[in-house]
């Protein structure tokens, strides 16, 4: 049966919706006017590597056998879904228009989905020693989450690592690391069958008689997408230096043995919430792939090319350590790089 699927964000959104889109299923992007009508005019088009093929294939959403439309916030019917994906950066969550919507998604109670970097807060609130920890700093604005049940919103770790070419019209996506989503499962068993459904449906797809990556992978564990933390404050935030920025393939493979400290650090935390190490991806396994991430990470291109907000994932961990009683001096001197990167945008009045 074919589901219907919102996706917010059509940057790194067009991965998922193009996988289900292979599917069968349908999805709307909710995006900029101006990409919405570029999407609903053109479609979108993810480039991947498909297993031992030297070149990326060009998948183009009109070729698909499930239908895709893109439209604004303020045009969405909500009635029309069956999932909705948070696929933005948690900065973007804070604009005007959006803020509507997510008010008229809690409302509506759908189950939410996020392949975001930043958890969501009620996701958080679902795992118990986090549930009165005080991690509202974190968030450009944690109010946008206070509507949502719990229950109703699960993570998906953002594993795959994908790219708009600089030089590309805004519907185009490249796929650097071709990895999977890893899911924790919603409180409601019924719209856990959805999540299997889709994730049976994304495993079945073949192009060409070939296996397809990224795949949906669901796991019954609310820690599985923690294990994205340890590559985050070990490869992503350390891309972001005082100077320029410098590749996550750099931040990480530069001092191995910092590396797997700041990784190890993380993969204790995650594990004195209550992770299984079974949970978590091993440093060398991470290091290996950080072998072919030669660009900055989205967070440090952010940065350097002026942002004032980008999600805290770095602020995050560092809130959760020190109310653990498990600071890390690397930690916290990677927060206070990107923190001073940030307050350079600040003009005093």
């Amino acid at each position: 049966m074919a589901r219907s699927i919102l996706i917010l964000g059509a940057s790194y959104g067009s991965l998922l919706s193009t996988k289900l889109l292979m599917a069968g299923h349908n999805v709307t992007l909710v995006c900029r006017k101006k990409t919405a009508a570029l999407i609903n005019r053109d479609g979108t088009e993810v480039r991947i590597k498909l297993r031992d093929e030297p070149t990326h294939r060009s998948i183009f959403s009109r070729d698909l056998p499930g239908t895709l439309d893109a439209t604004s916030p303020d045009n969405v019917d909500l009635s029309r879904y069956d999932l909705v994906g948070l696929a933005m950066q948690e900065p973007q969550y804070t604009n005007h228009t959006i803020r509507v919507l997510m008010i008229k998604i809690a409302e509506a109670k759908l189950p939410c989905l996020s392949i975001m970097n930043m958890p969501p807060l009620p996701y958080l609130k679902r795992i118990p020693a986090l549930a009165d920890m005080d991690l509202e700093e974190a968030y450009t604005n944690a109010q946008i989450w206070e509507r949502f049940e719990p229950g109703l919103v699960t993570l998906c770790s953002p594993d795959p690592q994908a790219f708009r070419p600089p030089e590309e019209p805004a519907n185009v996506l490249h796929v650097g690391l071709a990895t999977n989503f890893k899911a924790a499962t919603f409180a409601d068993e019924a719209h856990n069958r959805l999540l299997r459904e889709l994730e049976a449906d994304i495993d079945a797809v073949k192009l060409d008689g070939q296996d397809v990556p990224v795949k949906l992978k669901v796991f019954d564990s609310l820690f599985v997408p923690l294990a994205k933390w340890s590559m985050l404050l070990t490869g992503n935030y350390r891309c972001i230096t005082l100077q320029e920025p410098r590749s996550i393939r750099d931040a990480v493979r530069g001092d191995l043995k910092l590396s797997q400290s700041i990784y190890d650090h993380v993969d204790a935390i995650a594990r004195r919430l209550g992770a299984d190490p079974k949970d978590q991806v091993p440093f060398e396994k991470y290091a290996k792939a950080a072998e072919s991430l030669l660009n900055p990470s989205s967070a440090a291109r952010a940065v350097a090319n002026g942002a004032p907000f980008i999600e805290r994932v770095d602020l995050l961990v560092k809130l959760i350590s020190h109310q653990l009683g498990m600071p890390n001096a690397d930690i916290d001197g990677t927060v206070r790089i990107v923190d001073q990167r940030l307050n350079e945008r600040i003009v005093p009045s």
